[in-house]
């Protein structure tokens, strides 16, 4: 936390303070102050103003120090050049948190950066906390505090915003769903609050079960991507909204694998890491978020699929399978009992095709469902098509489907399993009914399917881990070959013999003492295949000569390496890669290697340093993990082999905060074993 006192004051303040209150409704202090009004039995709320002049209707302050039993937290909203006389005044009237309402700081360079940083550190030190500046404010429902520029809906859902309109947008899509926010904070430049800090006090906090967020910056992705683990460990799911798709921040990249590693790749590997689940838009975050609050039971990818139409029974399921999920044909026993409840046209195989059954007998979408919930072979259930519409062909069938709506709420509530249903018709009574029990209900099955793989992926992660770091290691000197192969193979990965060598006759001498075919390479060089530094399959004497002569000649390089030519029979070539992340630190990343690298970019990311059961589970999400397992005749390699030595790769690179980008490329994995064929490091400027 950034103070010692928490963010209670921030939350749950004894007493709130306006400065920069106003009767203008083009200003934030209005806006403000309006809602702030709202709630004043829960509290006192002082309105200060310098020129002394009412504010809607109320008497307000020249100053906080003149409000009678001081100020706990107070929201400033005044012009730039006056934020840091409103500080002093609000921290000498006790303030213990303050919301920056007020921009025109980092945002726009680096001196306002200083003039930032100077400001947090002051409220610091008088053991306060900043949320902020350039935010929105803050509310908290369960509190009655209202110190936003708009009214939002209560409810359960904790979210943290680094945009005003995602928090409107997203109150007005919970609030057609029934729900609400707990708390609500903008975010701003992070001064001092950060979304780490709002997250940890939202896990704390009991009126909040969900916690959601859009985030543009991170800041300490570690602390972030932690409180976000702990988030879920305690039973409240988080969920993202990000952006970051882009490869700005990579022009820079010097290896493989800071090409291959892109902001959103990477903030895709701190949400696995913290059970975190990501979404791309408004929408979607607000249907997870009415789902999640509806079933956060387990569920699994076996979906049984009902529907009243041979149409929205075959998408259905295909848009099922492309979300993950299986629809697989039913056993005896279950196909019997449905057929039993249909007519004997309806599909009982699954998908089921009631075809007819809701205009015959509507209750039998009940027994249906009751009927594919009781099934072990059945997780979860898609419904959809017609249901909600039968009541438009009179009152007796509309009061039947209502009545049956009932009944499949309750046969979902007491089975437990996840249900999701798409209809043509959301809008009307029996579509409303499931929803008001407790059923997601929703008006395109695509959005129905989405949620269901959903609620299936959470049910296979593991525990969320969120890798700490070790403790730094002495630097590298630099980075050259030699160097980095040392570093690694001291840090536990195996290479083939080799001698660091300068001169011809040291090189001759130092091939005969390996014995056997070679390989020459030539120091200082990057990209040593690129520059034509690297010569392969040296068997004597004179063809080690000669290569160091070319070599010599075209790159005149301040060294060689001498080293064994490995056995590639039988072999796999792996990328291991880490590259520090400004905001999460080392990332982790494994694929396919040698020259297959970026032509088919088959890689997985992960936070580094990466646990040998990581890098199997890494490994074996690859598409090529067939390869490794054994396909056509070639045999197995040693996947535990290869999983240790990701495990040292990374925790080198996880020790040595001053390297930039570690790679090993190729990794040869084989049946006997693992070899580091080559490697670089690239140090941090």
């Amino acid at each position: 936390m950034t103070a010692a006192c928490g963010l209670s004051a921030l939350f749950d303040p004894a007493s709130v303070a306006i400065i920069g209150a106003s009767n203008d409704e083009t200003k934030y202090g209005n806006w403000i102050a309006v809602q702030a009004l709202r709630s004043t039995h829960e509290r006192p709320v002082h309105l200060v103003n310098r020129r002394g002049e009412p504010v809607l209707g109320r008497a307000v302050h020249r100053r906080a120090t003149d409000a009678p039993g001081g100020v706990q937290l107070a929201v400033i909203a005044v012009p730039a050049a006056g934020f840091e006389e409103a500080v002093d005044d609000a921290l000498a009237a006790g303030a213990r948190a303050i919301v920056g309402i007020t921009a025109g700081f980092a945002e726009l360079g680096e001196e306002g950066r200083q003039r930032e940083a100077a400001l947090a550190e002051r409220i610091r030190r008088a053991g306060a906390v900043l949320l902020g500046p350039n935010c929105l404010g803050v509310l908290d429902t369960t509190s009655g505090l209202r110190l936003a520029s708009n009214d939002m809906p209560a409810g359960t859902v904790g979210f943290v915003s680094q945009s005003g309109n995602m928090a409107l947008e997203l109150s007005r899509r919970l609030e057609r769903d029934g729900l609400g926010f707990s708390r609500f904070a903008s975010l701003g430049n992070q001064a001092d609050i950060t979304a780490a800090d709002l997250i940890r006090s939202y896990t704390e906090h009991d009126g909040t079960e969900l916690i959601a967020l859009y985030c543009e910056d991170f800041g300490d992705g570690r602390a972030f991507a932690q409180a976000a683990a702990d988030a879920v460990r305690a039973g409240k799911p988080v969920v993202l909204l990000t952006v970051g798709a882009g490869q700005a921040s990579m022009r820079g990249a010097r290896s493989h694998t800071g090409a291959l590693t892109s902001d959103s790749a990477v903030i895709d590997a701190a949400c696995r890491a913290a059970g975190v689940d990501r979404v791309t838009g408004v929408a979607e975050l607000a249907r997870l978020l009415g789902t999640l609050h509806r079933n956060r039971r387990g569920g699994g990818r076996r979906v049984a699929v009902i529907a009243d139409g041979g149409g929205h029974a075959s998408l259905a399921s295909d848009v099922a399978e492309a979300h993950g999920l299986l629809v697989p044909e039913f056993g005896d026993a279950l196909t019997s009992g449905l057929a039993a409840e249909l007519p004997p046209s309806a599909g009982t195989a699954n998908p089921v095709d009631l075809a007819g059954a809701g205009e015959q007998d509507i209750t039998s979408f009940g027994r249906v469902l009751d009927l594919t919930l009781s099934a072990d072979e059945v997780d979860a259930v898609l419904v959809t098509g017609y249901f909600g519409g039968y009541g438009g062909y009179g009152q007796a069938l509309a009061d039947a489907e209502t009545a049956t709506a009932r009944v499949m709420a309750e046969r979902i509530r007491a089975h437990g399993k996840p249900v999701a249903v798409h209809t043509m018709y959301a809008d009307r009574p029996a579509a409303r009914e499931l929803h008001d029990q407790g059923v997601s209900v929703f008006g395109s099955v695509e959005h129905a399917a989405q949620v269901l793989g959903r609620i299936a992926d959470r049910a296979e992660r593991p525990v969320p881990h969120v890798p700490v770091l070790p403790p730094s290691a002495e630097p590298a000197a630099d980075d050259d070959y030699w160097t980095a192969r040392e570093l690694l193979r001291n840090g536990g990965l195996t290479f083939p013999a080799a001698r660091l060598v300068r001169t011809e006759d040291e090189v001759a001498a130092a091939a005969a003492e390996i014995g056997g075919p070679v390989v020459l390479k030539a120091m200082g060089l990057l990209h040593k295949s690129d520059a034509g530094g690297v010569a392969l399959g040296l068997a004597d004497e004179a063809a080690v000569r000669a290569a160091h002569a070319d070599m010599a000649r075209r790159l005149a390089p301040p060294g060689y390496c001498v080293e064994a030519m490995a056995d590639t029979a039988d072999g796999v070539e792996l990328i291991v890669g880490v590259r520090r992340d400004p905001r999460f630190g080392p990332v982790a990343l494994v694929g396919l290697g040698g020259i297959f690298t970026e032509v088919l970019r088959d890689i997985r990311l992960a936070l580094a340093p990466v646990t040998a059961a990581e890098a199997e589970e890494l490994l074996a999400r690859l598409a090529a993990a067939p390869l490794l397992r054994g396909v056509r005749g070639r045999p197995a390699v040693d996947l535990a082999a290869a999983a240790r030595a990701v495990e040292a790769i990374t925790a080198v690179a996880a020790a040595h905060p001053e390297i930039a980008e570690l790679e090993v490329n190729p990794l040869l994995v084989t049946p006997k074993g693992c070899l580091g064929l080559d490697a670089r490091i690239v140090l941090g400027s």
